[in-house]
């Protein structure tokens, strides 16, 4: 019988800073520690790289990095595995993240899913435990972290690849983990994420977890895997959600393996940085509700028809946001666009029609990104 414990974002900012530098370990997991130390190996996303010195890269959206000895609190914790795909990993360059795999190298932590290249990158990290091979492999969706056959990077979401690293590999191991960084924040799984998530399961991944949400997400057993949409972060005090009760609570993932390789799932709500630094077990009428939503949860995400009015809903509220980023609209623009005036006024059907076609076929899509990862256009 093995176990294995996986925690979600791990991400060095904020007032749990000093604990981690500290390796404070009672600070930062009070009474979660028990149900840590019971687990066999443990799991968790580093949601930032570990630097010596910025350099960080032109991105969009926010660009995190910690300091070398923030390590000490993920030891303290006794994770074994930091699972590095995901998109912050390469704020700071090919410096970070080889300066990250050093750290976690140096402090005995295994990682998965980034390297010096792709092959690095989509190598599976496969580990005895308790007699049974798990194999992790760690992904990533493609936003500014991804690894290149000859540039440094996280390991992209790509399905086929999948299927041809697991079929390469099926013989090594005996269950396989799957931790995939995608979806959007706080919502239940979109469509082409659940379907993706369930393709993993068809594919040979026995569990599948999606880390990226930052949200409380359903789960499901699906054709005898565990897929979960949504752990929450671990340790994470963004600033920007220090008012969003969500944000602060999430899930350990407890998997038992069993000898015929069958599994069965658990979870530990806790609630983390709220705003006392550290995460601690949710108990009492807390802990009543929060299954009571996790459960309803649940229940939607085997509901299609629900998912999808849900997306649609995220779609229907966020459309202009979209659409001003994709047309390049600046910040007076974005803000006079909100209820999609400056597109209706600045472009025809016509115009509107040729950006549908370049997002929506494949072959113009494929083109427009080559453009921009080949670094073929110049800004």
């Amino acid at each position: 019988m093995a176990t294995v414990m996986i925690g979600a974002d791990i991400c060095p900012i904020g007032d749990n800073v000093p604990l981690l530098q500290a390796g404070n370990k009672q600070a930062l997991y009070h009474d979660l520690i028990p149900e840590m130390e019971k687990a066999d190996l443990r799991l968790a996303n580093l949601e930032c790289p570990f630097i010596t010195a910025p350099s960080p890269i032109r991105k969009t959206g926010p660009v995190f990095s910690a300091s070398n000895d923030c390590i000490n609190g993920i030891v303290a914790g006794g994770i074994n595995v930091l699972c590095l795909a995901n998109n912050h990993i390469m704020d700071h360059g090919e410096a970070g993240l080889r300066n990250t795999l050093q750290t976690c190298a140096r402090a005995g932590i295994s990682t998965v899913g980034a390297g010096e290249n792709l092959a690095a990158a989509r190598r599976m990290l496969i580990q005895s435990v308790a007699g049974v091979r798990v194999a992790i492999l760690a992904m990533a969706e493609h936003e500014f972290s991804i690894a290149t056959p000859d540039s440094w990077g996280a390991n992209p979401l790509d399905i086929i690849d999948f299927v041809r690293n697991v079929r390469e590999r099926r013989s090594e191991f005996d269950y396989l983990i799957v931790l995939f960084h995608g979806g959007d924040e706080f919502l239940v799984p979109s469509p082409r994420v659940q379907d993706t998530c369930r393709f993993l399961v068809e594919m040979g991944a026995n569990a599948v977890i999606v880390q990226h949400p930052h949200d409380l997400g359903g789960y499901e057993n699906y054709r005898g895997g565990h897929i979960v949409y949504g752990q929450g972060a671990l340790i994470m005090d963004e600033g920007i959600y220090r008012n969003r009760e969500s944000f602060h609570e999430g899930y350990l993932v407890r998997l038992t393996i069993a000898s015929d390789f069958k599994s069965e799932m658990e979870i530990v709500p806790f609630g983390q940085s709220d705003p006392t630094p550290g995460a601690r077990r949710l108990s009492g009428a807390r802990e009543q509700r929060f299954r009571e939503v996790l459960a309803k949860k649940c229940e939607q995400v085997l509901d299609d028809a629900f998912v999808l009015t849900q997306w649609l809903e995220f779609c229907e509220r966020t459309k202009h946001g979209y659409l001003s980023a994709l047309l390049g609209h600046n910040r007076i623009l974005r803000k006079l666009n909100a209820r999609g005036l400056m597109t209706r006024s600045l472009y025809g059907k016509q115009q509107l029609l040729s950006v549908r076609n370049l997002v929506c076929c494949e072959t113009h899509r494929e083109a427009v990104e080559t453009i921009f990862n080949h670094k073929l256009f110049r800004f």
